[in-house]
Formats: C-alpha cells, structure tokens, sequence
C-alpha cells in the first residue's frame, strides 16, 4: 500500500498542475515588488545575487549546465551561461517548454521581459547594462535543448539527454518541494536528479521555507512542502550530497503579496559525493 500511496500522491500533485498559467505566474512573482532591482531587499535581486556569487567562485565549472524545472523563467542561468558552453533547460509542463521556447526563438509573444534581469546581472558581473544584448544572444546560444523531465522518476530526463558522466551543475529553482505531495518525496527527487549529476558536480538550489502553497494561475492552488532550513540539510544529506552553503532570505511584509505564504528562501551550494 505504501507504493500506491507514493504514486496516488506524485499523481495528485501532477492533476493541481494541469491549469498552470505562465502568464499569472510570472505576473504574480517577477514583478514588482519582488522584482525591484532598485530594491537591495527585494528577492529577485537577493537570488541573482546568490546564483552569480555561486557561478563565479571558480570552482563551479564544466561543459554542461542542467536546469532542473525551469518553469516559464530564465534568470536561473543567467550567470551560468558565461561559464558553461551548454546549457539545457527542463520542465515538466509544455506550456513551461513553450513560453522558453517563444524566448528562445525571439520571435516575440514572451509573457515577460527579461531585460531588466540580463541588465542587472550584467551590472553584477561589472559590465555596462547596455551588454545585456550580447547576454541573452550568449543564452540563446549556449541553449542546446528544452526537453521534458519527471524529477519523480528514477531516471528524471529521456536516457539520451545527457551524456553517460552526467552533467557538471544542476540548478533547480522552487521545483522539488512544489511538486511533491510530502518531505519524502521531496527527498527522492533530490536523488532521482543526483543520477544526472557527475561525482564532484555541484547543486544549486533555490527553494521555498515555509510554504503550503501556491497560486500558479487565477485560482490555482497548488500545495508546496513546508520545509525548513535542518529538513532541507537532511534531506541533502541523505540524497549524498554535501553541503557548501546555505543562505536564508526573509520576506519582507510588503513581498507577501497573497499569491502564496512563503516565508523566506532558502539558497543551497553542494556538492555530489
């Protein structure tokens, strides 16, 4: 009973998806005020912050970056890009695929502008924001593929997605615990996607602390595992990965804008055992 309990779960949590709107959820969490780049407190900056610090070390480096659960959003590999030659972007959902696609192919029709974000990251990386052109046509470069991905899955991407040493670097932005029915889960599917990940690879991971849900759409709740920051550890832990950093972001009232109850953020640089 207890497998057709994991799966009636993972299933649940698949049907809360199926009216997920990009549009709204772009609209609800890379605006304004969460995305005020004038704001130093604002979180949108906080995490671009914490993914180029963690990009521009030294010691996250490769041929191959994988994004695990990119949602309709790109700010995630915005620093990656400069260091990795290849970039691949996964999601579960078309609808996610193809609004990255409508980026991809510039042809317009994108439900957000992501110019404010390659200019502020060019800004952190000291070039002149009017680079941001040359940024988004290094993205659309190092791009090599949107393809679907299952992090409930023993093997979370189609077997020739990757090559057989796995990639360099995963990040994973808010997808493990929003798409798990419980904490269990959501420590399977930091394994499932360690098989895709190298020995010595790097995770960077940007999760929710004390979520219940969220609103993906106009009336689209969709539950979130509340995790804390000793249950993210944990689970890292158990998943054989080691911990490099940690670092916590609070929202400020006014960010608590009734789209979800998040309560903080979480930041994770590890490494794969």
């Amino acid at each position: 009973m207890e497998g057709k309990g994991k799966v009636n779960g993972v299933a649940a949590m698949a049907a809360c998806y199926q009216g997920f709107d990009p549009a709204a959820y772009l609209q609800y969490n890379y605006t304004p005020p969460r995305a005020d780049f004038e704001r130093k407190d604002s979180i949108v900056p906080w995490k671009l912050a914490c993914l180029h610090r963690a990009f521009t070390e030294g010691d996250v480096r490769g041929e191959l970056l994988v994004d695990i659960g990119s949602g309709p959003t790109l700010y995630q590999v915005l620093s990656g890009c400069e260091v990795f030659n290849k970039v691949l972007l996964t999601d579960f959902l078309e609808v996610n695929r193809q609004e990255l696609r409508g980026w991809l192919e510039d042809e317009g029709g994108c439900n957000l502008d992501w110019t404010p974000y390659l200019q502020h990251v060019c800004k952190l990386e000291g070039r002149r924001p009017s680079a941001w052109t040359e940024k988004a046509a290094k993205l659309r470069q190092v791009i090599t593929d949107i393809v679907p991905v299952d992090v409930h899955r023993p093997q979370p991407l189609a077997l020739d997605a990757l090559p057989s040493e796995g990639a360099d670097c995963l990040v994973s932005c808010f997808c493990l615990e929003s798409v798990s029915p419980d904490l269990a889960a959501f420590t399977r599917a930091l394994g499932h996607i360690g098989r895709l990940l190298r020995t010595g690879g790097h995770l960077l991971l940007i999760g929710a602390l004390g979520e219940s849900y969220y609103f993906g759409g106009p009336g689209v709740r969709i539950p979130v595992v509340p995790l804390n920051e000793a249950q993210v550890c944990a689970s890292l832990k158990e998943s054989g990965y080691t911990l490099i950093r940690l670092e916590v972001y609070t929202l400020p009232q006014d960010m608590r804008v009734g789209v979800d109850d998040v309560s903080g953020v979480f930041f994770v640089k590890a490494i794969k055992e």
